[in-house]
């Protein structure tokens, strides 16, 4: 939990984040917020740290409310961060990507699924018709699949080893389920398949789940990429959103390290990689959703 404050502390090092100001923070997404795409008793349990056991049990965090505090603030990062790619083309929260949330219940140290939410809400608002996820964390996405398993305006896009967490995989509407090992040249192989398959799907919005737990040296990752594969990919990725003219939402991911400097140093990647990628959009990419 510790790797947020050092990844701040890793931003401002590089000149990415002042000190003071030159961000945006999130007052917490309300309750009906939440609600959007999680079960309204669920998001009230959370809210009043009530959950119950089975709940605490499959999230695997504790139910605190600095636990509590976080999920409500993560998702409105999220959702603040949308609306902000929207309008600027790219924005990154320094938090979220917690997609193995479902509609009944978190999972896997997600409590909210906070890309869904913000998704919905944005669905619902009329400033976007279609919504691609483009998942890369090295697990499945399987809660954000499930929320969005009937809804045709939403399409998730996932890159995950097949062997690991969740053993039961819900479906998303492209799976890339791939080998241990992987490694960077063959990783990126498929990832051009996949950006290829995606360049087909109509979207005003993409969300980008940039985990960082695919590296070599991730205590829960399996597909042995370097930080120099990590960085391939994204900025693969966020030049591939920007030559397709869409706004792009990042959020963090995964990344498990018993250093949370060394975690931060991998998650600082996609805010390397996006500064650069922002630098060249032309000025004319925004606000491409419709109003």
């Amino acid at each position: 939990m510790s790797k947020y404050a050092y990844l701040r502390e890793v931003l401002i090092s590089r000149g990415l984040l002042p000190e003071v100001g030159g961000y945006f923070a999130p007052a917490l997404a309300s309750l009906t917020q939440v609600a959007t795409v999680h079960d309204t008793d669920y998001v009230s349990r959370v809210a009043s740290n009530t959950r119950t056991a089975e709940e605490t049990r499959r999230i695997g965090l504790p139910d605190t409310p600095a636990v509590s505090r976080r999920a409500f603030l993560a998702t409105a990062g999220t959702l603040l961060a949308a609306r902000l790619s929207i309008e600027h083309a790219l924005a990154c929260n320094m938090a979220g990507g917690s997609h193995h949330a479902g509609p009944e219940s978190g999972s896997g140290y997600c409590v909210f699924n906070d890309v869904a939410v913000a998704a919905a809400i944005l669905l619902n608002e009329g400033r976007a018709d279609r919504i691609l996820v483009v998942d890369l964390d090295v697990h499945q996405g399987d809660g954000t699949a499930q929320i969005f398993a009937d809804d045709p305006r939403v399409f998730t896009l996932s890159l995950h080893a097949e062997k690991n967490f969740p053993a039961r995989k819900v479906a998303s509407d492209l799976d890339y389920p791939l080998p241990d090992n992987l490694k960077d040249a063959a990783y990126m192989e498929v990832l051009e398949d996949a950006l290829q398959q995606a360049s087909a799907v109509p979207a005003d919005l993409i969300f980008y789940n940039a985990g960082v737990d695919p590296h070599v040296d991730d205590r829960l990752g399996r597909l042995a990429l370097t930080s120099d594969g990590l960085r391939a990919r994204d900025r693969r990725v966020l030049e591939w959103a920007a030559a397709r003219n869409i706004p792009c939402t990042c959020v963090l991911g995964g990344g498990y390290d018993r250093d949370p400097y060394r975690l931060a140093v991998r998650h600082a990647i996609l805010f390397e990689e996006a500064a650069k990628v922002f630098e060249h959009i032309p000025a004319g990419l925004v606000d491409t959703a419709p109003t």
